[in-house]
């Protein structure tokens, strides 16, 4: 038996999810539900977030649809459980009690609606001495051990990551994980919950293999001397002689083989076996990835098993030949951006509509989910 699903259709399409605005985390979680088709309402404050970035190019509101509520009028938290009502998910990333004081905390949500999953989003959690505290990804990459062990020189500061791994690895991802979860709970059950989604929880919980490594003896607690953190001179980044740089991950022995034989120093292939000569090796690994630019060394290592591949900027990303073939990025209104990920062979995500403007969807809203209280009205300049 087949089904037809047409390309608008992801395998979230019939879920419903509230977003409260904010920054970050929580938008991008609810943009990964909306790329797979979730119908995710964002309910947006008059005079926007305050950030100055333009609603137009603000990526993590695609595929969404918003409506302006301001939680602080008298009928404001009203509105938002009607939309609650018939919800499947609420996703919010306020300080913890911030949205009890507004009237939408998880209590007055599962009320209304008893099989609703309660997404909350936060840098610490919603308890611990640091709950109540303002963070940044910096910080809660910090507390857990996760940053100070990134950076190549054991006796420099680490590397920071950008927001990747506390914000949207730590934190996004794993509420869209529990929420879903919880969502397949209440399908089950007709039971709701509150998800505690804290990146310093998130970001502890990617650290599980490093602690399995530690606990065995096979990983030093600092960073730059070990196998994956650029103390190995087959597993880190060159500069050539452009000023470009080549990215080497050749751990195994049969893909080192290549590695050596590509680069032209395979006279030196038994210094791998030596930690005593890692210190050669990496200064002849070095020495031949200045000999010629990125583009050269790209086209050498092109097709083989050496595990190198040049590092590209945001920029030139879109245009690597495997990433066009399989079409990970998309322009849509002149933006190159991510496509949805991950694919699905029946229902493909995919980027159905640009960044929501502000409460430019109240209308359809306000039909679609049956909630008349819904008023239009213009943003704040």
């Amino acid at each position: 038996m087949s089904t037809t699903h047409t390309a608008r259709n992801g395998p979230l399409t019939g879920v419903r999810v509230v977003e409260l605005a904010g920054i970050g985390p929580g938008p991008f979680a609810a943009m990964l539900l909306a790329d797979l088709g979730a119908d995710v309402v964002r309910v947006d404050r008059p005079g926007g977030a305050g950030l100055g970035v333009d609603p137009a190019r603000d990526l993590t509101n695609r595929n969404k649809r918003s409506v302006l509520v301001d939680l602080k009028a008298e009928d404001g938290p009203a509105t938002v459980l009607d939309l609650v009502e018939r919800a499947d998910i609420l996703v919010e990333g306020y300080r913890p009690g911030v949205a009890e004081r507004l009237g939408v905390g998880p209590e007055a949500c599962l009320a209304r609606n008893p099989r609703l999953v309660y997404g909350r989003m936060t840098g610490w959690g919603q308890d611990g001495p640091l709950a109540p505290t303002a963070g940044h990804d910096i910080g809660y990459i910090a507390i857990t051990g996760a940053l100070g062990m990134i950076g190549p020189d054991p006796d420099g500061p680490p590397t920071i990551p950008a927001n990747l791994v506390g914000d949207y690895a730590g934190g996004s991802l794993y509420l869209v994980i529990g929420v879903l979860a919880a969502l397949q709970h209440a399908r089950t059950h007709g039971e709701g919950q509150v998800v505690d989604a804290a990146i310093v929880d998130g970001t502890a919980h990617l650290t599980t293999m490093i602690h399995a490594m530690l606990a065995a003896g096979g990983w030093q607690d600092r960073r730059g001397v070990n196998l994956l953190d650029g103390g190995c001179p087959f597993y880190g980044v060159y500069e050539t002689a452009d000023g470009g740089h080549m990215a080497v991950g050749a751990l195994e022995e049969r893909f080192y083989a290549d590695f050596v034989r590509l680069l032209g120093i395979e006279d030196l292939a038994p210094a791998r076996r030596d930690l005593d000569r890692w210190p050669e090796l990496r200064t002849a690994v070095a020495d031949r990835f200045r000999s010629r630019t990125r583009e050269e060394w790209t086209a050498v290592f092109d097709g083989s098993d050496a595990c190198v591949a040049p590092v590209l900027s945001l920029r030139e990303a879109p245009s690597h030949p495997h990433l066009l073939a399989r079409a990970t990025f998309e322009e849509r209104d002149g933006i190159a951006q991510p496509a949805p990920a991950p694919r699905f062979s029946v229902t493909p995500g995919t980027l159905r509509t640009g960044p929501a403007l502000p409460g430019a969807d109240t209308a359809g809203v306000a039909r679609d989910w049956a909630v008349p209280a819904l008023k239009i009205q213009e943003p704040e300049a």
